[in-house]
């Protein structure tokens, strides 16, 4: 009997990963990442344990031809039961003083390969009335941070357009689930590639592990919460900021951040 099929992007490290050793011993898998040769030795190492069929793609979804090839795949696969739009980066430093490049990278990543993903599964699971796609946005939509503009706001569209879709599944009652997962700092290598030390960032009560983040992801894929935001902290932080004034919570946007010079980036 055919195993239904995961595709996770930004698999080769961090919480794309974690999904992956999470979901393989009970699916067969799709992984995506520009870094191949992390992908094949993730694979291998799941071929082996878990018995999982996987397989590597690698692909630059800031590139049209990259994101064609992918997005093909994940229309063709006929047991595609779930899509984690992971993939993404971080960039630092005052808009006006960063890479354009960069910044346009960024919205490609964040924006247009999650639209044009997510139609592809979208059009396979809606007619068979089954699946689910986990878009991973961050706590950064619901708070403005100096030095990263473009993250906050791309991972706010991710936020909106994930409950669009899931409004629309709901006027035609459809049992396709959708998810934004909004974690706040976590322990992957995102910010050691950037070179940002962990204490400038936050207090260590804040940081959350990467397992526990995907945990949380999956459990409440399956009750068919909308939004997931891992850790009562970071719960406690997104409750409060939705109800204060817009001018007090700009007030603390600016306060709690300082300037940071240079744009260096990150991708997972």
């Amino acid at each position: 009997m055919a195993r239904p099929v995961a595709v996770i992007t930004g698999a080769s490290s961090g919480l794309g990963m974690v999904f992956a050793r999470k979901l393989a011993p009970r699916h067969d898998l799709v992984l995506v990442a520009r870094r191949g040769d992390r992908l094949e030795a993730l694979a291998a190492e799941l071929r082996g344990q878990c018995g999982s069929e996987v397989t590597v793609l690698a692909a630059d979804l800031t590139d049209q031809s990259g994101l064609a090839i992918v997005a093909e795949r994940i229309a063709t696969e006929p047991e595609l039961a779930l899509l984690v739009n992971n993939a993404g980066f971080g960039a630092r430093g005052f808009f006006w003083e960063s890479d354009l490049d960069d910044q346009d990278r960024m919205h490609r990543l964040h924006i247009t390969a999650i639209l044009r993903l997510s139609h592809a599964a979208l059009k396979t699971m809606v007619p068979k009335n089954s699946g689910a796609i986990i878009n991973v946005a961050s706590v950064a939509a619901f708070v403005r941070r100096s030095g990263s503009v473009s993250y906050g706001a791309t991972k706010t569209w991710i936020t909106t357009f994930t409950e669009g879709i899931y409004v629309e599944l709901k006027t035609i009652e459809s049992s396709v689930k959708v998810q934004a997962l909004c974690p706040g700092f976590t322990f992957t290598d995102f910010h050691d590639t950037i070179k940002v030390k962990r204490s400038d960032m936050a207090a260590p009560a804040l940081w959350l592990r990467a397992d526990f983040v995907v945990d949380e992801s999956l459990k409440a894929l399956a009750s068919g919460r909308l939004f997931v935001v891992p850790g009562w902290r970071y719960k406690l932080i997104v409750g409060v900021l939705s109800i204060l004034p817009i001018r007090l919570r700009l007030f603390f946007e600016a306060a709690g951040t300082k300037r940071k010079y240079g744009a260096t980036q990150r991708r997972r």
